[in-house]
């Protein structure tokens, strides 16, 4: 017997052996793309950064270059303006009458009075020749007054616009002032192929990083079926080896002469047997639920009773803190049930020290609130809103420590998601978690069809090849 023992024994760990090198295998081949990943992330990062930083470069002198032009074929125009005046007085210029104050403001030396209306017209017609289609105000100085005599605010819209402070200019005493309000504007306008290029590389930066951030997703996602394929091969492949190897010995000669052998590998097949139906229908029943949606078979429920059968069952493990005065809720009781033990089941496996998990009810603003709070690791708070995934595991190291699918939680948040509830989870590292589930406080005494979210519908027929190929092994 006990030789018989040592080979099931030494069969199974050559398995587990086997099975954990191809993990090993896996997990050196994912670290090796992932480190290639990465390093076409950080190039695709620097090639947008320096696109981006060549584009606005150009942009930018190209804007500098017009606004140079603008202001040179200003000061010609200007210029003209007052040989114009010159022409008319009947007298010569004989220096540069234009000096630029500011980017966008000019004083235009005269040698003589000018009348507002004729100089308004030698404005128009030189900034017309020289194609500056601009609005413009304009002062003229009275030198008897000592202040500048608003001219004009010259617009090319109809569109009123508020006059502003025209500076006066101590070197001449007979000129005119003249700003350029929409300067900016202007050279932004000539600049139009520029911006419609800049358009153009904004869209294909934009739509290069959208593809990118799906790349990235379909690679997490990849990693978590992979990672769930890793999972599942440990948790199904132990009990089919068992049950494969009693099998073998039950096929042997001289079996049924010895019958408490007999009886002990029938037993081992048995556990065996209900240990992968129980992890296979987990399985199933949450992949079918999100292919047709799971029915809640709504109807009172005492959930003091439900979590006083469920501290029985797991053991002095869990303590009861019940100080609800009415317990009573509207719900599912196999998925309340279900839900319930997920969490008291995680609660004893995540725990380096003796395990505590104390169910807890009470009553806060006519709601009944109840908790599930244990003495675990913890989660840290990086992972809090990733636990309640599809698959999701946190990992310590290079393996997860304890054996499982990551569809525990998941499975919770979506049992309280279809009843209407909320939860809520507190944790930190070394301190334990604590998930809160805050009941509705309206009762519906009917039969509810509740649709859960569907997250991969590819997932049942994965599953399924996957279990189908375990068997035929």
């Amino acid at each position: 017997m006990k030789e018989r023992k040592s080979e099931i024994g030494t069969r199974t760990r050559a398995k587990k052996a086997t099975s954990a090198f191809s993990l090993f295998h896996s997990f050196a081949l994912s670290q090796l793309k992932n480190s290639r990943l990465r390093i076409l992330v950080v190039l695709s990062v620097l090639s947008i950064v320096g696109i981006l930083a060549v584009q606005a470069v150009w942009v930018r002198n190209a804007y500098a270059l017009r606004e140079r032009q603008f202001r040179q074929t200003a000061f010609i125009a200007l210029q003209d303006v007052a040989d114009e005046v010159a022409q008319l007085n009947r007298f010569t210029l004989n220096r540069y009458a234009v000096t630029q104050i500011s980017a966008d403001y000019f004083i235009v030396n005269t040698d003589a009075p000018i009348d507002p209306a004729t100089l308004e017209g030698f404005i128009q017609k030189s900034l017309q020749a020289h194609n500056l289609i601009t609005d413009y105000e304009y002062g003229i100085y009275n030198c008897e007054t000592d202040r500048m005599v608003y001219g004009a605010y010259v617009s090319t819209s109809p569109t009123l616009k508020n006059r502003s402070h025209l500076p006066k200019f101590s070197r001449y005493t007979y000129y005119f002032g003249i700003r350029f309000p929409n300067q900016s504007a202007f050279v932004a306008g000539q600049l139009s192929g520029w911006l419609w290029s800049t358009i153009a590389v904004l869209l294909v930066v934009i739509f290069f990083g959208y593809t990118l951030s799906v790349v990235l997703k379909q690679r997490r996602l990849t990693e978590v079926q992979r990672d769930f394929i890793n999972n599942i091969t440990h948790e199904l492949q132990t009990p089919v080896s068992t049950i494969r190897i009693a099998a073998d010995v039950l096929q042997s000669e001289g079996i049924t002469q010895q019958p408490d052998r007999l009886k002990q590998y029938a037993r081992v097949i048995l556990e065996e047997s209900r240990r992968l139906q129980k992890q296979v229908s987990n399985v199933l029943q949450l992949a079918r639920s999100e292919r047709t949606g799971f029915v809640l078979d709504v109807a009172e429920v005492d959930l003091h009773n439900v979590m006083t059968t469920a501290a029985t069952t797991f053991g002095p493990s869990v303590q009861l803190d019940l100080t609800a005065t009415d317990a009573h809720i509207q719900a599912d009781r196999y998925h309340l049930e279900t839900a319930l033990n997920n969490l008291i089941d995680n609660g004893l496996k995540y725990c380096i020290q003796s395990p505590c998990v104390v169910l807890h009810t009470h009553i806060e603003n006519n709601q009944l609130i109840w908790s599930v709070r244990d003495n675990g690791i913890g989660i840290a708070p990086e992972h809090q809103k990733a636990v309640f995934q599809q698959f999701f595991r946190v990992t310590s190291g290079h393996a997860h420590d304890v054996k499982g699918f990551g569809l525990g939680l998941y499975y919770v948040r979506q049992v309280v998601r279809a009843h209407g509830w909320k939860l809520t989870l507190t944790s930190a590292l070394g301190q334990g978690s604590m998930f809160t589930v805050v009941t509705k406080s309206e009762r519906v005494n009917e039969r509810k069809s509740v649709k859960l979210l569907t997250t991969s519908t590819s997932f049942v027929a994965l599953f399924h090849s996957f279990t189908l190929s375990l068997f035929t092994l």
